[in-house]
């Protein structure tokens, strides 16, 4: 059994569902006991079961990334009952699609929400584990997006592309920062990637998902399973001497 990551504890948000799903189903079979995160203790729970069911280890926790006191709470009782943490994956995220000339109520409460969660959030926890992350000289990784560098081409709230340039600003801060700890800290950039969280948008509009796989040199759109292969990289050996830098997992979209 492959074992890149055996005897790491590692933490990734809304691994409920989607790529964080991805991430921590393809930790457990490197090796590291995963700790599943998600708002919805249910899918989270669904999540450690099936880890468990294929011989990996893995526990759940309901958890909140806008509530900075659950974040440390949570952090605490990691440290209590499991350990020390080596692997922090910032993944918890959403997606609202109105322009910023849409009806001022939804714009405002698009930026709020949005920014509480995509960034807040990878905020929130990563300061909640610091301590454990140095101690350990741990691994971050921040799930940013190709809008960490563009608003694309299809109908987008103007917050969620300000919350993923903020994700890669803070990503570079933080390993600028934290490399004389050893703590090593890099995001991914996924392209369009079929999760739960788009399936909707996805069913409800073919066009919009043609604008994106024209723009796609590999011509398909991504599997959560896609994001697991360069998050297993950065949080490996493999990559120790990556830091602050970005993988972009997106099918070629930002090369054309």
């Amino acid at each position: 059994m492959p074992a890149l990551l055996k005897n790491h504890i590692a933490v990734i948000t809304g691994a409920g569902s989607g790529i964080g799903r991805a991430i921590a189903v393809g930790y457990a079979h490197e090796g590291a006991q995963v700790l599943v995160l998600d708002i919805n203790g249910e899918t989270a729970a669904k999540t450690a079961a099936d880890i468990r069911a294929g011989s990996g280890k893995a526990q759940h926790f309901t958890l909140d990334v806008t509530d900075r006191a659950a974040c440390r709470a949570t952090a605490a009782k990691v440290a209590t009952e499991v350990g020390q943490v080596s692997i922090l994956v910032n993944n918890a995220g959403i997606n609202r699609r109105n322009a910023f000339t849409a009806d001022p109520d939804a714009v405002v409460k698009d930026w709020q929400d949005i920014m509480a969660i995509n960034l807040n959030g990878v905020f929130n926890v990563t300061h909640a584990f610091l301590g454990a992350l140095r101690a350990t000289k741990g691994r971050i990784v921040n799930i940013a997006s190709i809008q960490s560098f563009m608003h694309v081409r299809t109908p987008n709230s103007p917050a969620y592309t300000s919350a993923k340039h903020g994700v890669l600003g803070f990503t570079r801060a933080l390993a600028a920062e934290l490399g004389k700890d050893g703590v090593r800290v890099n995001a991914i950039g996924p392209g369009l990637i079929e999760t739960p969280l788009n399936a909707q948008v996805r069913a409800n509009n073919p066009e919009l998902v043609k604008i994106f796989l024209d723009h796609t040199p590999l011509g398909r759109a991504g599997k959560p399973e896609d994001i697991a292969g360069p998050a297993i990289f950065l949080a490996s050996d493999l990559s120790a001497y990556v830091t602050g830098t970005i993988v972009m997992a997106d099918g070629g979209y930002r090369t054309i």
